[in-house]
This record gives C-alpha cells, sequence and structure tokens, in this order.
C-alpha cells in the first residue's frame, strides 16, 4: 500500500519546524552578543562604577544597537562608539541611530526605554518657538 496524498496538518508542522529551526539559527549570532554584554553588565560593570563620559553608556549603547539592528550592524556601530570612548573626547548624549524595527507598545525591549527616557516638562520651562 502505498502514500498517494500527503497529509496537509503533517507539512505544515514541519514547515513550521523548519522555520523556526531557521530563525533559531538565525539569531543566533545576536542573541549571544546580547548574553555578553548582559553578563559584562551585571559582572563587570558595577566593578567600575559611573565612569562613562557618555549617556547612555557604551554597554548600554552597544546592547541597543546589537537588539536594534541585529549583530553585524549593531556590532559595527558599538565598535564606532568605542573608538570615540577616549580622554580628549567630551562625551555627551549620543543614542543609537533610528532603526526601521518596531515592537508593539506593550513589548518594546527594556534596554530602549531605559536609554530613552521621557523627560517631562517642569513649569519653569519655556517654549519652544
Amino acid at each position: 500500500m502505498g502514500r498517494t496524498g500527503s497529509d496537509p496538518a503533517k507539512a505544515s508542522a514541519s514547515a513550521a519546524f523548519f522555520r523556526a529551526v531557521l530563525l533559531f539559527v538565525w539569531h543566533l549570532p545576536r542573541n549571544l552578543l546580547i548574553g555578553f554584554l548582559i553578563a559584562y553588565r551585571k559582572v563587570v560593570s558595577p566593578l567600575y562604577g559611573p565612569v562613562c563620559r557618555f549617556f547612555p553608556s557604551c554597554s548600554a549603547y552597544a546592547l541597543e544597537a546589537i537588539t536594534v539592528y541585529g549583530a553585524v550592524k549593531g556590532s559595527w556601530l558599538a565598535g564606532r562608539r568605542l573608538v570615540r570612548c577616549h580622554p580628549w573626547n567630551d562625551g555627551g548624549v549620543d543614542h543609537v541611530p533610528a532603526g526601521g524595527r518596531t515592537w508593539p507598545q506593550e513589548s518594546v525591549p527594556k534596554i530602549i526605554v531605559l536609554n530613552h527616557p521621557v523627560i517631562p516638562a517642569d513649569e519653569d520651562s519655556r517654549s519652544a518657538a
């Protein structure tokens, strides 16, 4: 007795499994870098204290850049930022360039929320005209 047709449920299940494996492999470099940066921020960064001349700090910048742009372009942006971090640079606010990636309002990554705080206007503020 031979197979005369394929089961559509089996085909869609195997396609979903193949897609999940492909996405896992595709995001593996990014996820490894994010894991390394989170470990660095938890273990090494507290030993130095708040010494960074930029906001956000270089590790927070790298974490956001890799989250938004992926492993290759995010690493390039983080490397450029590290090259600018030297004693002769005044520092200041240096945000990751806005990317085309969007997240639903309830699932924005925590690092993006922390790196872009909303600063409320106070009563002494003047309007921008």
